[in-house]
């Protein structure tokens, strides 16, 4: 874990994760062919050589790392890029944007679902000048029917359950991946320092447990385990480092789910349609929400 990239690129061809990597982008009637790969390793790394081995699909400039967060709506919100790429163009935010809308209709069985663009305020003239740009190039797909784009999402809206899918660049996608995942593990202290208190405090934890289990368990970072690396020749997911046996089930569960849904070839669809004249691509466009 503490390799740094270029060993893990360079000097380290037979790792596992170089290994399992390869076994994905093998040829079908191949033994040793997957379709595809899931990892705990160096996020770092694994972004690094699934890039080198694979390589990126065409109309793809950087892949990004996309998982779901759990809304109030008693699902997921979808959200991209999560650290892959800490400075991003608005070409690749709009590209995010395909790729995530792929993934929510193979796996989230939702044709047309909603993409939000984080920023400060719901406003089009609030945010930097490429966020701005991004919402523009956003607009635009919108009209030609490439995507639907809601608009403008502020971070609670990720929880609320606004859109289906919410975009970023990977600082800020961190960042808040990060915070939720550091405030689901404080509920569960939380409910165990409130069980070691006074008598008191212990029956009244008693009496709001089916409550708080509930909510522990709807926020409980590791039912959402399973990242998808978007934008490669091939299907790779990256579980949390940590993951315990639960956690790991999530992120093989995800990878299967995309490969039988055709992720890949989804993913292909929206980058080919989007690079089509306005004229080629859908006629009408889809009403925002």
């Amino acid at each position: 874990m503490d390799d740094p990239v270029e060993v893990a690129l360079r000097r380290k061809k037979d790792s596992s994760m170089r290994v399992a990597i390869a076994q994905v982008k093998a040829e079908a009637q191949d033994a040793l062919a997957a379709d595809a790969c899931v990892s705990a390793g160096n996020t770092g790394a694994l972004m690094a050589v699934a890039r080198y081995v694979l390589k990126t699909l065409d109309g793809i400039d950087r892949p990004a790392i996309a998982t779901v967060m759990p809304n109030r709506l008693g699902g997921y919100t979808t959200v991209l890029d999560l650290g892959a790429n800490v400075d991003c163009t608005p070409e690749h935010l709009l590209q995010f944007a395909l790729m995530g809308s792929a993934l929510v209709s193979a796996v989230g069985g939702r044709d047309e679902p909603t993409v939000g663009l984080l920023n400060v305020g719901e406003e089009v003239i609030k945010g930097s000048e490429t966020i701005k740009r991004a919402g523009e190039l956003l607009r635009e797909a919108h009209a030609a029917g490439r995507l639907r784009f809601h608009g403008n999402v502020e971070g609670n809206d990720i929880f609320k359950g606004t859109t289906d899918i919410v975009v970023c660049d990977g600082f800020v996608g961190n960042v808040l991946l990060k915070t939720a995942e550091g405030l689901a593990s404080m509920m569960g202290e939380f409910i165990r320092e409130e069980f070691s208190r006074g008598f008191g405090s212990r029956m009244a934890a008693l009496l709001a447990l089916p409550v708080l289990r509930r909510f522990k368990a709807r926020v409980d970072h590791r039912r959402y385990n399973g990242a998808a690396l978007l934008g490669l020749r091939g299907l790779v997911f990256k579980s949390h480092g940590s993951a315990d046996a639960y956690a790991f089930e999530q992120a093989l569960g995800r990878a299967y789910d995309a490969a039988r849904n055709r992720l890949l070839q989804g993913v292909q669809a929206r980058i080919a349609a989007a690079s089509m004249p306005t004229s080629a691509a859908v006629p009408a466009a889809v009403p925002a929400s």
